[in-house]
């Protein structure tokens, strides 16, 4: 009993979570070669991560319309599908406009499990920092297999599409934890419009709630801007792609310890706004070596253990701030839904200005200007658990 009550929802967490990032990160090594496949031009390919990434801001707010409707296990079941059926999809991809719609769906999936997630944590768990560090490690894990291994299944199966499609396997193997509670579990009271409304008035007109979104934004802004731009800024500075390529695998390696710990230290120590600075002057530091051309490698170092800290803690937020359930899922919809369409503008930014100045010195600017305000509101939102949001009557 004690082992279907603990160890059988986290593994559940860890399954689904491997399901989240895949789908994208396991495009970006083959681009080169879907686009010569496809004719695709390069503003079209980038739409196969910048999408999906979009669709995951746009979509979360619906995660909690169907929670309601279905139950969160339900929803996320129901959304494992869908992620799984449209990276099957891939095998088919004969013509770009399929790839693009597999990215359309695989984002909605992603945007409905990743807050629905949280609340199930929320649900399950009475001490969560520990299981969310173990959901971020589980999401930056998932991540890595995918951009780590899409060449060598291409490789192996001779075919880029059989590699990007064979990620669905993912998302079979995850139903196998989440499909048999759907079945037993009765469907909740669903909320009634009137509430929904007062809910979404209430959350709106939160100082604190609007604070984590800032702060979740800028984080995903940062990240996924780095996590596109590091090697060519790498090569700018002088190093072959070989190098280039391994800095960004240095950086997302340091991610994983920091995604795991910082959230069992922050609850341990109670003094989430020292983690959250630490965390960000990482990062400050590691984009001040870049800007002065001082060692890529060890700033990949501090920007990866930064990044990781501060995505774990951007998740463990909401949980933190809910008295339940229906808050925990409001509150990560809210903040994921602003932060991803918001971070979908990161790369596009440093594309537009290097386009326009030649080189990378004003987008890494305009990246140390972005950590210093997340820096403010990161003090603003404080150490004290205070009072709950309530958006709930």
């Amino acid at each position: 009993m004690n082992v279907k009550r603990t160890i059988l929802p986290i593994i559940a967490i860890i399954l689904a979570s491997f399901n989240l990032r895949p789908v994208i990160t396991s495009v970006s090594p083959l681009l080169g070669t879907i686009r010569e496949s496809l004719h695709m031009s390069a503003s079209s390919a980038s739409l196969l991560t910048s999408l999906a990434v979009l669709c995951m801001g746009l979509f979360a707010p619906i995660a909690i319309k169907l929670a309601n409707r279905w139950s969160i296990e339900r929803a996320i079941a129901c959304s494992l599908i869908l992620i799984g059926l449209a990276t099957a999809a891939r095998y088919f991809a004969y013509s770009a406009w399929v790839m693009l719609v597999t990215a359309l769906l695989a984002g909605i999936g992603i945007a409905i499990v990743g807050p629905l997630l949280s609340g199930f944590i929320k649900e399950k768990f009475a001490n969560p920092s520990r299981i969310v560090g173990i959901y971020s490690l589980a999401l930056v894990v998932g991540a890595a297999l995918g951009s780590g291994l899409s060449i060598p299944l291409s490789n192996i199966f001779h075919s880029w599409k059989i590699s990007t499609a064979s990620w669905s396997l993912l998302a079979i193997i995850a139903l196998f934890f989440w499909w048999k509670p759907i079945v037993q579990k009765p469907l909740p009271v669903r909320n009634t419009d009137i509430d929904t409304s007062v809910n979404v008035k209430k959350i709106l007109t939160n100082q604190k709630a609007w604070l984590l979104t800032g702060f979740f934004g800028l984080m995903a802004f940062m990240f996924y801007t780095i996590m596109a731009w590091l090697p060519p800024i790498a090569e700018n500075m002088g190093y072959n792609k070989h190098d280039a390529g391994m800095m960004l695998t240095l950086l997302t390696v340091a991610q994983m310890p920091a995604t795991f710990l910082v959230p069992i230290l922050n609850n341990r120590f109670q003094h989430r706004a020292v983690w959250l600075v630490a965390c960000s002057s990482l990062e400050l530091i590691g984009l001040l070596m870049l800007l002065f051309s001082i060692n890529p490698w060890l700033s990949s170092v501090l920007i990866g253990i930064g990044a990781g800290g501060l995505f774990s803690l951007g998740l463990t937020l909401p949980i933190d701030e809910a008295k339940d359930i229906q808050e925990a899922s409001f509150l990560a919809a809210m903040t994921q839904s602003v932060g991803f369409v918001f971070a979908a503008l990161g790369p596009l930014f440093v594309g537009l200005v290097r386009d326009y100045t030649g080189n990378f010195t004003a987008a890494i600017i305009g990246m140390i200007i972005i950590v210093i305000v997340m820096i403010f509101i990161q003090i603003k939102i404080g150490n004290q658990k205070q009072q709950h949001i309530t958006i709930s009557r």
